[in-house]
């Protein structure tokens, strides 16, 4: 396909011999006398030729003109000896290059020849940028690894429909981002998405949180108030950390899948809503199961469509391109990360994911003194874990039960009987260690 290129010219002489000799090396010639003339025809050029110096309006003033219509066509500068500074000045604005009066044709075909090629470079190279963006970055989420392509794929598949979806994986590997993408890639993405944090509710307080109350529903409810499902009304709820609900709660949250419908604490008027549920665990829930900790009914109605977020240590070969990606996000002055870098996050485990990834990359940052992250700068956390409360040997004359009933009391008196704290001081969801200490015979954090 011919380029095309508008030449701006007040000489009519001198851009008529120019429109021939462009005409004869095969481009397709716009003319204008004036620069106002030529903004109107900016919009087909694949290259601007202009005269510095124009009657009224100068060739800097079109220049500024072209960038704010297309800041990627490229223009040439034409100007006589005595103003090369301001042919200077037109280049820090933005032109590609310049020819001095009187110049030799061959010599400007030359020169257009060149700015054409490096535009058609820049295209091509923006264009690969595009592709690579929309190949391996998904709403944020960023891997090429096969685990987060097929990933993606269910992502798109799963999102047109209104089934609930169960995602499952470590703390820091995305669950959020992946619930989101649902959300906003479904027919449901101009309607609201709820994030309800299981762990972060008491469980006095879970049943009004999610469902609402009615005035006079307990002490302080001077005022009816709507709960995060009403809030997600034709929209998503996402359960994040769903294992830590607790029992008398998951059989109202099996009625809502089930039948779309709850009451409000304190009112007997039954509410129906269209809510589409995104669940995420990083437990263990089919052990839970086999405790009695999660119902199973309620299990297999979250799990429709589990999707499962591999760690980061299991897709080792996507940590090159989330290092780029959070260089450029968050690297003020630093503008890249050298291979040495790289070849020393890829002999660390991760052990919290990608989430750790970024904090690693952000601290790095800010001690790097240079425009390259160097692997002098990665400060990888490299300390031995504290030890946990089970990692003794067991105490002679001790059984298994009394050993492990030892160990729960001390978790609750170090977290002065909260269960939320104590449990994540023995690596258990808040649900198993409500199971052992019903177990135990120990009522509401009895110790």
């Amino acid at each position: 396909m011919k380029k095309r290129i508008l030449a701006v010219e007040d000489e009519e002489k001198l851009r008529r011999v120019i429109e021939l000799q462009l005409s004869g090396a095969g481009y397709d010639v716009d003319l204008a006398g004036t620069a106002e003339e030529a903004v109107p025809l900016l919009d087909r050029a694949d290259l601007v030729l202009t005269d510095l110096k124009l009657p009224a309006m100068s060739g800097q003033d079109l220049l500024a003109a072209a960038h704010r219509q297309n800041a990627q066509l490229p223009v040439i500068i034409m100007t006589a000896f005595g103003t090369v500074e301001t042919a200077v000045e037109a280049m820090k604005a933005g032109a590609v290059d310049f020819v001095l009066k009187p110049f030799s044709l061959d010599h400007l075909l030359r020169v257009i020849a060149k700015a054409l090629e490096v535009s058609a470079l820049r295209d091509e190279n923006r264009k690969l940028r595009e592709e690579l963006g929309h190949r391996y970055q998904f709403d944020s989420i960023i891997g090429h690894s096969r685990a987060m392509q097929e990933i993606f794929a269910t992502v798109i598949r799963v999102a047109a429909t209104r089934a609930t979806v169960l995602l499952a994986g470590e703390s820091g590997v995305g669950k959020d981002l992946i619930a989101r993408a649902i959300h906003y890639h479904s027919p449901r993405r101009d309607r609201p998405f709820v994030k309800i944090n299981c762990t972060a509710i008491p469980e006095n307080l879970m049943e009004s949180e999610l469902f609402g109350y009615e005035k006079g529903a307990f002490t302080g409810a001077n005022t009816s108030k709507p709960g995060k499902f009403e809030q997600a009304d034709t929209g998503t709820a996402f359960l994040d950390e769903i294992g830590d609900v607790p029992a008398s709660i998951q059989v109202k949250l099996l009625r809502v899948l089930q039948e779309r419908e709850f009451e409000r604490l304190g009112s007997n008027k039954t509410l129906r809503i269209d809510v589409r549920v995104i669940a995420a665990t990083n437990a263990d829930l089919r052990a839970a199961l086999e405790q009695g900790t999660f119902r199973e009914d309620l299990y297999y109605r979250l799990n429709v469509v589990p999707i499962n977020l591999p760690p980061l240590r299991q897709r080792m070969e996507d940590i090159p391109l989330l290092a780029h990606h959070f260089v450029a996000k968050l690297g003020s002055g630093v503008e890249s990360i050298s291979d040495a870098a790289i070849e020393k996050l890829m002999h660390y485990q991760w052990p919290g994911n990608v989430r750790e990834l970024e904090n690693v990359i952000e601290r790095s940052l800010v001690l790097c003194s240079s425009r390259t992250l160097e692997a002098a700068d990665i400060r990888l956390d490299t300390a031995p874990k504290t030890r946990g409360l089970g990692d003794y040997f067991l105490p002679e004359g001790m059984s298994l039960d009394e050993y492990e009933q030892t160990i729960i009391r001390e978790a609750l008196k170090r977290a002065s009987g909260n269960k939320s704290q104590a449990a994540r001081l023995l690596g258990l969801t808040r649900n198993a260690l409500r199971y052992r200490l019903s177990q135990m015979g120990l009522e509401s954090g009895e110790v």
